[in-house]
């Protein structure tokens, strides 16, 4: 008699399975994630809304304003050295105080004008910290140029208005009519007319700049700024009798010229950057 298997309790037998057609297959590659063209276009921009922008241009304002409120401290307490040295290119010229605490006023004032120019650099840079995450790459590319250019012509513009404009103008005025009233000056109304010069002829020298950047950005050519030169010497006539505070012809030649030729420059810059653009790109 054969012996019967009990199935249940029979060894198990294990069968492996076959793997099927793909299971254990490479994953596909995964696609690399989408490039972000307006983030390689504006490498530094920060999404903000309208009121944190509003709060942000608040505070660097009122970081702006306290660099000149202390620049305008500091220079206060040099007023006076500050104020002979304003003095020099009136040689012999008698100043007087017409009014109680004109000095006051006076230097207050000669400390503002000295504060803000002390302050500028630090005023730009917190103008450029606020606008450059806003900018493209191309116009960051212009910044550093307009920024050392901007810089150098503010002082050319200082320099030449304190060693040519303001001595042609005082000799102007000194000489006409010396032989029939004494020069009695209101220290006030004299610094005025020089710190208004002064100021003046600085930002009209900043004319070069902002026509390379205009170049730059194509929103001028060269050939067009060329071709309105009559243009140009008229209202660089009006620019010179407007910006200068006396009224004497020297003066206003001499400040007349001065922005036609830097007209002239500014048209030779951007002609320059048109010619090497296509060889950049």
């Amino acid at each position: 008699m054969s012996e019967s298997t009990d199935p249940t309790t029979s060894p198990a037998t294990i069968v492996p399975l076959e793997p099927t057609n793909g299971a254990l297959a490479a994953a596909p590659p995964q696609p690399p994630p989408p490039v972000n063209a307006n983030a390689a276009e504006f490498p530094g921009e920060v999404e903000m809304s309208l009121v944190d922008h509003l709060e942000e241009l608040r505070r660097r304002v009122l970081r702006s304003l306290l660099a000149v409120v202390a620049g305008a401290g500091l220079c206060l307490v040099f007023v006076k050295p500050l104020v002979r040295l304003l003095e020099v290119p009136a040689a012999g010229i008698r100043f007087l105080q017409l009014a109680p605490g004109e000095f006051l006023f006076v230097s207050l004032k000669v400390a503002g004008y000295a504060g803000l120019t002390l302050a500028l650099p630090y005023v730009l840079f917190e103008g450029l910290a606020f606008v450059l995450p806003g900018l493209t790459r191309r116009e960051r590319r212009l910044v550093g140029p307009a920024v050392a250019g901007s810089t150098v012509l503010f002082a050319a513009g200082l320099a030449f208005a304190w060693w040519a404009l303001v001595p042609a103008a005082l000799r102007f005025l000194v000489s006409y009519g010396a032989d029939v009233v004494e020069p009695l000056w209101s220290i006030e109304r004299y610094l005025d007319f020089v710190l208004l010069l002064l100021l003046a002829t600085a930002l009209a020298f900043q004319l070069p700049v902002l026509q390379l950047l205009l170049g730059a950005l194509g929103l001028i050519n060269a050939k067009v700024m060329l071709a309105a030169w009559r243009w140009v010497v008229l209202a660089s006539a009006l620019a010179g009798a407007v910006l200068t505070p006396s009224t004497d012809p020297i003066t206003m030649l001499l400040l007349t010229s001065a922005i036609t030729a830097l007209y002239l420059v500014g048209v030779g810059l951007v002609s320059l950057v048109q010619g090497v653009k296509p060889q950049a790109t």
